[in-house]
């Protein structure tokens, strides 16, 4: 038996386990079910409901299973194993006990609170609780607080376990809610009363375990068993966390996570929680077509035959910009159209990100998200993963939480939720410091597996390319690259970026990017859900426009084609690291609102241009034909391919401008239409803007 493993005996059952394991773990190693209120997988140990409670053989009471390791158990007098029973009259005894007292100031509420039918405290009641109570006092009531528009607070349901508490303290980094109070006097609350302003805070709505932090947005919409529950990723973003998207009808009444270990663990960010009240508001429900300087209602006949009149012109004169939330697919049906009718200025990169020329190392973030964990040392450049990419940032406090891995970061000083070295501010910092022999250079040089993370900050400026070749140099003299670790990564902050550079959705020969579009001299420009962009600088260009909502985009066109939101349409999307994953539909498009990629498709029939595939299934069999890298579903390559890594393939070589770098993202819940178009994001966003409270002197 292996020094690490002991051999214990549960309910008379011998199993062996590791010593580091908790009785709880233990336990449900050996198939028992452990009720638990406070304890959490991923949060620090409370112990404080005592559910969890065991009968340890030999000891005079019961022993809270989450905080007692293996290693801590006491053998028989005659050398026998430690032995606990999960099941025995003293352990149900005491859960009963304890259940008991959880209820004595809990109100009965079920029928009205948002969390029946998906409460832990009803599902336990019901198996391990006595059928009565014996407290005939009245029941104490706590007064509600206020914590934003994200959450509602019941606070008389509370238990104090303390869930929400460990999870802004240790996972999110802004401790604004803690316990006041003692005995019957406790209560959670927030700090000078004010609203959490952690990019994660709806997260604790799923952790807590009762029904006192509810979905305030979501409030009295629906019950769990009336929703169609869909299975997708989430877009708001570049991480791809798993999502269910829960809907009724053909409305989308709320977004969870899924569990990921690789991606976004259990958690996801507030945008891509709430941004489902968008999907219903503003939306593009029918063919608009511009005459006499305003938009009028048309079939989609008269605006296919409108388009495909404008696409037939000058191909040089012609554009295609895509958007942050495109698929793989509509890229892919919008390129082949292009390459028919030989446009060659198509862009996918709307924020002007120099990259993508080179391999496709160069644009991805080849440490892998879970790879952060393993990092020792991580130099940021020109990112605000709080903002960009808040799961990305979860994951790098983490790591340097319980790893102490030291954080470096060059560009603006911002507040990371962790501890940092501000190492510089711009592109000459970074170039300059692989010829420094002390400060942040030697942490990075001594570390195993140094991560250099470059953000869009820095390579959406005219010298980005440069940049990009002075981070590859770095990652190279630090060895941030070797056989089984590949330490230069780029964190993108579009989710449809990945796939579009794979695809190579960008300028063909002759052909103009974004900037080179946006001069005044094209005749015609299609934006795919492009929004992002100084509409003014087109000119005089007709402008086609492909998207869900009536946006910045929507109001500049001259042609409206409604297309479907990414709940609306099965769907690929490639995250920074080149996880490829599925997203599926889970509601119908609105109106007479096309799927993306079908438009490209009857456009293509319009101009004489027939593309090789009339249903989806057709499409991505081509899209796998021509670009491999996009079948492989949720595998990151990660240091695939890192031995034939070569700094002087990445970016381009030139002298680095003495500007500082810049946030890519300025407002966290403002990046793209839908999260625009959330009321709940809205008031978050005015929370943001406004005077921080202090306390009174």
């Amino acid at each position: 038996m292996s020094e690490d493993l002991r051999k214990i005996i549960v309910d008379g059952e011998e199993v062996e386990v590791p010593n580091s394991f908790t009785l709880l773990q233990a336990a449900e190693a050996a198939g028992r079910e452990i009720p638990r209120f406070c304890y959490h997988e991923r949060l620090s140990v409370a112990g404080n409901c005592r559910m969890c409670l065991v009968e340890l053989v030999g000891a005079p009471k019961p022993a809270a299973s989450c905080a007692m390791q293996v290693r801590d158990m006491r053998g028989g007098p005659n050398g026998e194993p430690p032995a606990m029973n999960t099941l025995s009259p003293m352990v149900k005894k005491a859960r009963e006990g304890v259940m008991e007292f959880l209820l004595i100031n809990h109100p009965l509420d079920c029928p009205i609170c948002d969390q029946g039918g998906e409460c832990d405290l009803q599902d336990q009641s019901l198996v391990y609780g006595r059928t009565g109570s014996r407290f005939p006092e009245n029941k104490r009531a706590v007064e509600d607080k206020e914590m934003g528009p994200i959450i509602k607070t019941e606070m008389t349901r509370c238990i104090q376990c303390t869930r929400c508490v460990r999870f802004v303290t240790e996972v999110a980094g802004v401790p604004e809610i803690g316990m006041i109070g003692r005995g019957e006097d406790a209560e959670i609350t927030t700090y000078l009363e004010n609203a959490v302003t952690s990019e994660l805070s709806g997260n604790v709505i799923d952790l807590c375990p009762v029904g006192a932090l509810t979905s305030k947005p979501y409030a009295f919409n629906a019950r769990p068993w009336e929703l169609k529950k869909t299975e997708t990723v989430d877009v708001m973003d570049a991480v791809g966390s798993n999502i269910r998207v829960d809907a009724r009808g053909g409305a989308v009444l709320r977004i969870l996570p899924r569990v990921h270990e690789g991606v976004n663990e259990e958690w996801i960010s507030d945008k891509t929680r709430y941004a489902w009240e968008g999907l219903g508001k503003r939306r593009l429900d029918k063919p608009y077509v511009r005459e006499n300087g305003k938009l009028r209602a048309a079939s989609w006949s008269e605006a296919l035959d409108v388009a495909a009149k404008r696409l037939s012109g000058d191909a040089s004169k012609i554009g295609m910009i895509a958007g942050d939330l495109c698929s793989a697919e509509e890229m892919k049906a919008a390129k082949d159209l292009a390459d028919a009718l030989g446009i060659a200025s198509i862009d996918c990169r709307q924020d002007g990100a120099r990259l993508g020329t080179g391999p496709r190392q160069e644009y991805l973030f080849n440490a892998t998200i879970a790879g952060i964990e393993e990092a020792d040392a991580i130099l940021i450049v020109g990112a605000n993963p709080r903002v960009e990419a808040a799961i990305v940032n979860a994951r790098i406090r983490k790591t340097w939480l319980h790893n102490d891995t030291k954080v470096g970061v060059i560009g603006e000083p911002v507040d990371l939720t962790y501890e940092y070295e501000h190492v510089g501010t711009g592109a000459k910092d970074l170039a300059g410091l692989k010829k420094k022999r002390s400060g942040f250079i030697k942490t990075l040089k001594d570390a195993k597996r140094p991560l250099i993370l470059v953000g869009a900050g820095a390579l959406t400026r005219e010298d980005g390319a440069q940049v990009l070749r002075a981070a590859g140099d770095l990652a190279a003299a630090v060895a941030a690259v070797s056989e089984d670790w590949n330490g230069f990564s780029v964190l993108h902050t579009a989710a449809s970026r990945v796939a579009g550079l794979d695809l190579g959705f960008v300028p063909g020969e002759g052909g103009q990017d974004v900037a080179g579009m946006q001069s005044g001299n094209m005749e015609t420009i299609v934006l795919m859900g492009a929004d992002e962009l100084d509409m003014s600088k087109f000119g005089e260009a007709f402008v086609i426009y492909i998207g869900s909502h009536g946006d910045a985009g929507a109001h500049r066109a001259d042609l409206v084609l409604p297309g479907a939101a990414w709940t609306e349409q099965d769907g690929l999307f490639a995250n920074t690291e080149g996880r490829v994953q599925l997203a599926f539909r889970s509601v119908f498009p609105k109106g007479e609102a096309k799927e993306n990629w079908a438009i490209f498709r009857a456009l293509s029939e319009r101009v004489g241009k027939t593309l090789p595939y009339d249903n989806l299934t057709q499409l991505r069999l081509k899209l796998f034909e021509d670009v491999p890298v996009l079948g492989g579903i949720d595998h990151a390559p990660g240091a695939e391919g890192a031995a034939e890594f070569d700094a002087k393939s990445i970016g381009a070589d030139g002298d680095v401008a003495d500007a500082a770098f810049t946030a890519a993202v300025r407002n966290f819940y403002f990046t793209n239409p839908v999260a625009r178009a959330s009321r709940t994001l809205a008031e978050c966003a005015a929370l943001k803007d406004a005077p921080a409270a202090v306390a009174a002197e």
